[in-house]
């Protein structure tokens, strides 16, 4: 059975998981600006909890993005890291995804718009489905001002709003049938959702992975622009 390792540090929550021997276990805070001094020790922690090692890791997930900048970076640096030190591949996974994900295993619900505050009054923007357990997108992700962001063409039936960006409630024209504007991603669904793309044979090689901003220009070199 398969090991995977899950980290998270693109909002104000750090998390991390595993799956191992088929049971997950996780640890998940809200510490902003500490990611990178508590993300490694809450991963040695996690691997010394369930009594296992590194070494023993088959791939590692980690949140893509959207998010903040460094969180984002902060990651995909430490997956990097690690993953080439262990010569394994990663799964990249999207915090708008996680948030949906999280929604379904704590509400129960089976669409969900979730929106993260991406500053600069805009938010980012996706909704996601409910398939065989798995949230699946609908449409495309995207940072838009919140009188923009809208449901997919065929929408029907209730939707949750997870995430920050709904703090942007009032400027958002969707009718929801609850919201949670608290809830930020953990890395227990991000595993998860890793678990169906591990599934899917989605892993890729570490120097593949990237940051998605959403924002095109936010890491474009000046010379560039």
């Amino acid at each position: 059975m398969s090991t995977l390792l899950a980290l998270d540090t693109a909002t104000e929550a750090c998390s991390v998981a595993l799956l191992h021997d088929g049971k997950v276990t996780s640890h998940y805070e809200v510490i902003p600006r500490l990611h990178a001094q508590k993300l490694l020790p809450m991963i040695q922690q996690l691997l010394n909890d369930a009594g296992t090692t590194l070494q023993a890791v088959d791939a590692i997930a980690f949140g893509r993005g959207p998010g903040a900048f460094t969180g984002v970076r902060i990651a995909v640096g430490v997956v990097q890291g690690l993953a080439f030190a262990l010569e394994r591949p990663v799964l990249p996974v999207s915090n708008l995804a996680v948030l949906a994900q999280r929604a379904l295993r704590e509400q129960g619900v089976s669409q969900v718009a979730a929106a993260i505050d991406a500053r600069m009054d805009e938010v980012y923007w996706g909704c996601y489905r409910e398939s065989d357990g798995e949230m699946r997108l609908v449409g495309a992700e995207a940072v838009l001002p919140p009188e923009a962001a809208a449901l997919p063409a065929n929408a029907s039936g209730d939707w949750f709003g997870a995430g920050t960006g709904w703090g942007y409630g009032e400027r958002i024209a969707v009718t929801l049938s609850g919201q949670d504007a608290s809830m930020l991603p953990h890395a227990e669904d991000l595993l998860t959702l890793a678990r169906f793309a591990w599934e899917r044979g989605e892993a890729i090689p570490a120097d593949d992975a990237q940051p998605v901003y959403l924002r095109d220009k936010v890491a474009t070199p000046k010379s560039e622009r």
